[in-house]
């Protein structure tokens, strides 16, 4: 189920230019009614369900229903995020109550490296994947012989 907004909850990041949700959103699914001040998914049917929106959202407005995969069937996931962690909270049906904190990335924008800061190789043909052997700290890359 793709993500959405509780109204009741979402003050439009205190009416800035821009919402926390539509900054962060990979595909530029969330917008920011002027008249309503309340951020909304504007085509659902495009929502990769990446979570990105609910880990950022300040006042936790903006839900996505999970997974069996992820959470057990009729249990709701909650983030709480920090300056250095997200705290997971999952309640399940029964009413027990679990926390999962989880570092988060604090690499500044614009300076990941792709690679890792591993020497890349551009042999398409080779088995090897883009980093290796390297990445895998091997000096070569094992290969069956013929």
């Amino acid at each position: 189920m793709p993500s959405y907004v509780i109204p009741e909850k979402c003050d439009g990041c205190k009416a800035l230019d821009k919402t926390a949700c539509q900054y962060i959103c990979p595909n530029d699914l969330m917008v920011l009614n002027k008249e309503t001040m309340k951020a909304y998914n504007q085509d659902v049917s495009m929502c990769w369900e990446c979570y990105n929106c609910v880990k950022i959202c300040p006042t936790q407005a903006v839900e996505v229903r999970g997974y069996a995969d992820f959470i057990p069937m009729g249990a709701s996931a909650t983030p709480l995020r920090s300056t250095d962690s997200i705290m997971w909270t999952v309640k399940f049906r029964n009413g027990m109550i679990k926390r999962f904190k989880f570092p988060i990335r604090t690499t500044p924008e614009g300076a990941a490296v792709p690679e890792g800061g591993y020497p890349t190789h551009t042999d398409l043909d080779s088995p090897a994947l883009a980093t290796e052997p390297a990445s895998v700290g091997l000096p070569e890359v094992f290969t069956l012989k013929k």
